[in-house]
């Protein structure tokens, strides 16, 4: 029997807002400030130093690295959390070219996440090796994979519009090129259905703030195909990374396991609001979830094609292609996503012209879709976004 969706009674939303950005940031959960508190004031509050052993500080990278892996379709002790997804990229990286040092070519598509080009081309400088990055179009990367390629880096899902490689056919490419694969999840995990152990790729991350309502600041997570782990050189060599962390040893010796992927000390409380966040996630299956999604957003497609003809779809049109969000272009797209968040819709808006839309079924039912179709249709019959006070642009949009 399919789960009971949405779950919006174990999120705290505000009355009156229709929230379609959990793409980039998911909700509060329900529970999680007060498992946060726990953590401050019984578990630091009155052990103090002594609950990274009493409280299991020591042990929760691991452990909700596990509950991750469970929506990975990932092997238990496959996936670790902590750091930043930059971080996590960088070590990726690092560790692919160690195991192809015969090559140059990192291959990426031009609709990868910026961040995850900067660090490459970082790492590149770092390495002074002659390596290259190779950029293609999305639709024309499989076809760039071949013997010179040391490491295929791309991002799943495309975070302007939603556009979805397909990782089976991509992941054996790379691995019949010889090629180390890295899948950056930052908008799949939680969204779409992930199974690392069919795709084969050697590396995945991912961020935990989004569809996994992990909260601003989240760990990350890095999974390592269990086979090849202990051969991986972590470059970033972190004393709880070590084999031996209160050895306290002059000479580092990596952790035979992906234990050896984590750098410094984990962010306690983060880890603690991200293991309550997944709690959501219990007796959900991600198959569930990724046909409510598909419900949802091709509902919201059709409501706003039918009310706003100046709105052109950027996202795939065949569902099947594109992750668990819907973007549309529009010129003033900046200003239309401002008035229609004055409005109490919350979208977000990616340059140059996008409008995003993000659907998580965990909260978000066919009713809320179309009041925001409809309050995207008089923003734009009204032309309510062309207004001074939306032209002014913020930091994040």
């Amino acid at each position: 029997m399919a789960a009971t969706l949405p779950r919006r009674d174990l999120f705290e939303l505000p009355a009156g807002v229709i929230y379609l950005d959990g793409n980039s940031l998911g909700p509060l959960p329900r529970g999680a400030a007060a498992r946060a508190a726990s953590v401050i004031e019984r578990e630091w509050g009155t052990e103090l130093i002594r609950a990274w052993n009493s409280a299991g500080w020591m042990a929760m990278p691991g452990r909700v690295g596990d509950r991750i892996a469970t929506l990975l379709g990932a092997s238990e002790g496959s996936v670790t959390t902590g750091d930043t997804l930059s971080i996590k990229v960088y070590q990726a990286l690092a560790a692919a070219l160690a195991m192809r040092p015969d090559r140059r070519i990192i291959l990426s598509d031009t609709g990868n996440f910026p961040t995850d080009l900067y660090m490459a081309r970082s790492l590149l400088d770092t390495l002074g090796q002659g390596h290259e990055l190779r950029l293609a179009a999305p639709e024309a990367v499989e076809d760039c994979i071949d013997e010179t390629v040391a490491a295929v880096l791309l991002t799943h899902v495309d975070y302007r519009t939603g556009r979805m490689h397909d990782p089976l056919a991509v992941t054996r490419r790379a691995l019949d090129a010889g090629a180390v694969m890295i899948w950056d999840l930052a908008h799949s995990a939680g969204a779409v259905p992930v199974d690392l152990t069919a795709w084969g790729a050697e590396f995945a991350v991912g961020c935990t703030y989004k569809y996994l309502n992990g909260g601003p600041g989240a760990p990350a997570f890095i999974h390592v195909r269990p086979d090849i782990i202990e051969s991986v050189r972590p470059v970033l060599a972190g004393w709880l990374g070590h084999a031996a962390p209160f050895a306290m040893e002059l000479d580092y010796r990596p952790a035979m396991s992906t234990e050896r992927m984590r750098v410094g000390t984990p962010s306690i409380v983060q880890l603690a609001i991200l293991d309550a966040a997944l709690d959501a996630f219990e007796g959900v299956n991600m198959n569930d979830i990724r046909a409510a999604s598909i419900a949802l957003s091709e509902l919201f497609i059709r409501e706003v094609e039918a009310r706003c003809p100046s709105l052109a779809l950027a996202s795939p049109r065949d569902p099947e292609r594109r992750g668990s969000q819907v973007s549309f272009s529009f010129a003033h797209g900046y200003e239309a996503m401002q008035a229609l968040i004055d409005r109490g819709v919350i979208g977000d808006f990616r340059a140059p012209d996008i409008l995003r839309f993000g659907f998580t079924p965990l909260y978000l039912g066919g009713v809320e879709v179309i009041q925001a179709a409809e309050i995207l249709g008089e923003v734009l019959d009204g032309n309510l976004w062309d207004d001074p006070k939306y032209r002014t642009r913020s930091r994040v949009t």
